[in-house]
Order: structure tokens, then C-alpha cells, then sequence
């Protein structure tokens, strides 16, 4: 078989069309002045074009070499093309900052309102991506991490914690992608940390005894976060499943949250007492958007709002801490089960045996349960 059949001089006096240098090597002409060197290869036994380059950028000596080091690597069992690709994406390295994003990207889907919220970024966009943001995923080790967790390892151990989980997370992303990280470097770098010196420090909640009172100032108050608040009170919800809330998902006296607004994942149903109602009715008399509490901006009311009201009367605690009082409340006052107390929190109770065979959700006891909660609020004596 011929090859080296061409010369520059006469590759120059070619016209338009293919022409052949011999072992699958062609000079591909689209006029007299430019041109590409591709060769023809067989891969997995079928036919396959590599592009060699430009002609005349790439000169004959050249698309020769470079045809010889493709043959080369088809005899030693690679595929030429394909290495040539994976090389070509390796060229411009992925940094932390987009590793993490497509990371965040493919989670969205398993995360409440597809993590609109930002709470995943938020620790990473705090503590890591301004510090390491902008270095290839590939060269981050444990000293790297090590360095920018270390300041907040113990005084922020939770943020610590979860940036940590969620690089972990964003490094096997990486490996799925084909780079070549340390996927152990989130291991390395907490065992190098150590444990961390962590008190467990619960959301500061207002006494019981102090909730007649208060939910009382909160009835004399006007606006749409005293309002909110009232309402978490009486339903002792999360905070942001009320600021969140949505007319449509009130029918009546039920408050209908989807799985995606829930913390269990699972739909839950929510009886409202009359003053719930009543707030419920109010909110829709005064609106005309899709939230049940929105801020001036039409969107969900802030978390700083219905704290702010707390907080000017100079109390410690916090709106979520409601929940708290609520189940101490319950605790020392009533003799309800612990299944129905759980429940009236939106906490898991059964185990999936027995949720294959116990299908209630004790929906009538709770609806009980709250009015009891809504009279001691509203009818008790406060001092």
C-alpha cells in the first residue's frame, strides 16, 4: 500500500476534493488555499474520522506524526478519538465554584421548592466558595478545607458541618463527571479537624404561662406579620410553612400543605380552629395575590418579620420556638397521647410497619387537641 504519496508542493497545486497520503491519511481541500488532514481509523470494527488539523497550519510532516500516534494508540487497545475528547475537556479546569453549582443543579430536585430558599448554598457561598471558589476541583485536598473550616469548626460547628457534607457531595459530582478528585479529602480533613465542641443550643421559646398574654397583644396589633404570627401560634406550623402559605391550599376549616412544603416529605392536613378561620378569611379580604401573608413585594413574608414583632417587646424568644411552648403546654395541662401530640407537630410517629397498616392521621384528634390550645389562648385568665 502506497503512502507518503503527497509533497507541500503538491498538496498546494490540488484543487477541491479528498486526496489520499496513504494509511487512512487524507488531505480534505475545500479550495486551492485551505484545507484539513483527517484520517480514517476502525474503532470496535466500525469506521470512524479523526480530524489531524487545518491544512496548511498542520503540514504534512505533522498530520504524518500525528496520524502515527493515533495508529498507535487504536493498536495498543485505546480509542484515539474518544482520549482526544476527554483530553479537550480537561484543558480548562472545572473550579470549585462550578463544581459546586452543577452539584447543586442535579440535588435541586430532591430539595423543598427546588432549593429556592438557598439554605444548601448558603453555608458554601458564607464559608467556602469565596475563599476557594476559583480553585480546579481537582487540586482541592484536605489542607485546603482544612484552612477555611478551621475558624468556624467549633463556633459555627453547624454551617461547619454542612459545608463539609455538602463538598463531599460535590466531589463525587466531580467523579461522576470523570475528574480526577480526592474523594476522601472531606474525610481526611475531619479527622484532622477532630470532633467539635458543640452544646446543642435550642430555639429560645416563650413560657407557656406568658402565651394567653401575648397572643392577646397580637389581636390589639395591626398588620400582616402580627397577623402571620397569630396564626402560627394557633397552629403551631413551621414558619416557613406559614409564611409560604398559598390560598389554595385552604378548604374550610383544613389546611391542605403539599409534600414539598412539609419537612416529612408527606402531605399533611392542618384543622383550623375559629380564630385560624377567621385569620385565614381576613387575609383574603385584604389581598389579591397568591400569598396568604405577603410582604409589600407581593412575594412570602420575611423570616425577620414576624420576629421583629418579639423582639420589640424585648423578648428572647424566637416565632418557631412556639412550637416548643406548645408541646410543653400540652405536656403538663392535658393527658393527650403521645402519638396525637407528635402529630399536631407534623412529626413522624409510626414506623413504616405500622403506617402500612394504621392509615389515619388521627385528624380528629388533633382538630380536638387545637381547640383546647385555641381556648387557653384566647379564654385564660392572664394575670
Amino acid at each position: 500500500m502506497r503512502h507518503n504519496v503527497l509533497t507541500q508542493m503538491s498538496a498546494k497545486a490540488l484543487d477541491r476534493g479528498k486526496h489520499a497520503d496513504g494509511q487512512g491519511l487524507w488531505l480534505v481541500k475545500r479550495d486551492k488555499v485551505f484545507g484539513k488532514w483527517t484520517l480514517r481509523l476502525v474503532v470496535c470494527g466500525t469506521r470512524r474520522e479523526m480530524g489531524l488539523g487545518r491544512w496548511p497550519d498542520v503540514s504534512i510532516a505533522e498530520a504524518r506524526d500525528r496520524a502515527a500516534v493515533a495508529r498507535k494508540s487504536l493498536r495498543d487497545g485505546s480509542d484515539p478519538i474518544a482520549d482526544r475528547r476527554k483530553a479537550k475537556r480537561t484543558i480548562r479546569k472545572l473550579t470549585l465554584r462550578e463544581a459546586i453549582d452543577g452539584c447543586f443543579e442535579a440535588k435541586k430536585a430532591e430539595l423543598k421548592r427546588d432549593g429556592d430558599a438557598g439554605r444548601w448554598m448558603s453555608p458554601l457561598n458564607v464559608h467556602i466558595i469565596p475563599k476557594l471558589g476559583e480553585v480546579p476541583i481537582e487540586d482541592v485536598d484536605q489542607h485546603q478545607l482544612i484552612d477555611v473550616l478551621r475558624p468556624i469548626w467549633h463556633d459555627k460547628s453547624d454551617s461547619a458541618r454542612k459545608a463539609l457534607n455538602r463538598l463531599n457531595m460535590t466531589l463525587k459530582h466531580a467523579a461522576a463527571l470523570g475528574l480526577n478528585v480526592d474523594l476522601q479529602a472531606p474525610m481526611k480533613a475531619r479527622a484532622l479537624l477532630g470532633k467539635q465542641r458543640h452544646t446543642a443550643e435550642h430555639i429560645p421559646s416563650l413560657p407557656y404561662a406568658d402565651a394567653p398574654a401575648f397572643y392577646a397583644s397580637l389581636v390589639r396589633s395591626e398588620g400582616i406579620a402580627a397577623l402571620a404570627l397569630r396564626f402560627l401560634i394557633l397552629t403551631v406550623a413551621r414558619t416557613s410553612e406559614v409564611r409560604c402559605a398559598t390560598f389554595d391550599e385552604f378548604e374550610a376549616d383544613i389546611w391542605n400543605l403539599p409534600a414539598a412544603r412539609t419537612k416529612t416529605g408527606r402531605d399533611r392536613r392542618i384543622p383550623l380552629t375559629g380564630e385560624a378561620v377567621a385569620i385565614v378569611a381576613k387575609a383574603r379580604s385584604q389581598g389579591n395575590g397568591e400569598y396568604l401573608f405577603p410582604s409589600m413585594g407581593g412575594k412570602p413574608l420575611s423570616d425577620a418579620g414576624m420576629a421583629a414583632i418579639m423582639k420589640r417587646q424585648s423578648l428572647t424568644a424566637r416565632p418557631h420556638g412556639f412550637r416548643a411552648t406548645f408541646r410543653t403546654w400540652v405536656e403538663e395541662k392535658t393527658d393527650t397521647p403521645f402519638e396525637v401530640k407528635e402529630s399536631a407537630l407534623g412529626h413522624v410517629v409510626d414506623s413504616d410497619v405500622v403506617r402500612a397498616y394504621q392509615r389515619s392521621d388521627r385528624f380528629e384528634r388533633r382538630r380536638a387537641l387545637m381547640l383546647l390550645w385555641e381556648q387557653y389562648l384566647v379564654h385564660a385568665e392572664i394575670a
